[in-house]
């Protein structure tokens, strides 16, 4: 059965038609071209796809396009202002947290929303919150140094 569904993605309005079966993963990817939103495992363990909707980082893997009706979602695409880098991605350049870059876009947003609810958290607890994001690459040691440098970063903003 197909279902018209409407997506707000990276501020974009979306009327997409979709089979009910499939998942929002392959609908952002597939038929909307955002390809920084990755498909790993499939079952949720990974953390690649992982995209903003409604606040909250989600696997875009294991929620049925037609449930993300009426979503606002933002992927690793939304997040820079233009040219202008989110502070999270700068730092995830600066100290070497991307290698193959698979994982980057879902750690990267897993972390925007964590800092979002946590602006000054401690090293266990960025352990904690990307502990659903698999890196094969960096053995996370840059990732959490990216992920302390740019909590740092955006207070100081902030306090400006």
């Amino acid at each position: 059965m197909e279902h018209t569904i409407k997506l707000k993605v990276n501020g974009i309005s979306y009327d997409v038609r979709v089979q009910s079966k499939r998942s929002l993963l392959s609908v952002l990817r597939d038929d909307l071209g955002y390809i920084g939103v990755k498909e790993g495992c499939g079952a949720g363990e990974c953390g690649a796809c992982t995209i903003i909707m409604d606040g909250k980082a989600i696997n875009s893997c294991m929620v049925l396009a037609v449930e993300a009706d009426g979503s606002e979602i933002l992927t690793i695409e939304g997040l820079s202002d233009g040219d202008n880098l989110h502070p999270i991605q700068k730092q995830f350049i600066e100290k070497g947290a991307i290698q193959c870059g698979f994982c980057t876009p879902g750690m990267i947003l897993t972390t925007y929303e964590f800092l979002k609810r946590n602006p000054d958290p401690t090293e266990d607890e960025i352990k904690v919150a990307i502990s659903g994001n698999l890196c094969r690459c960096t053995g996370y040691v840059q990732i959490i140094e990216a992920i302390t440098a740019a909590a740092k970063e955006m207070k100081s903003n902030k306090e400006q």
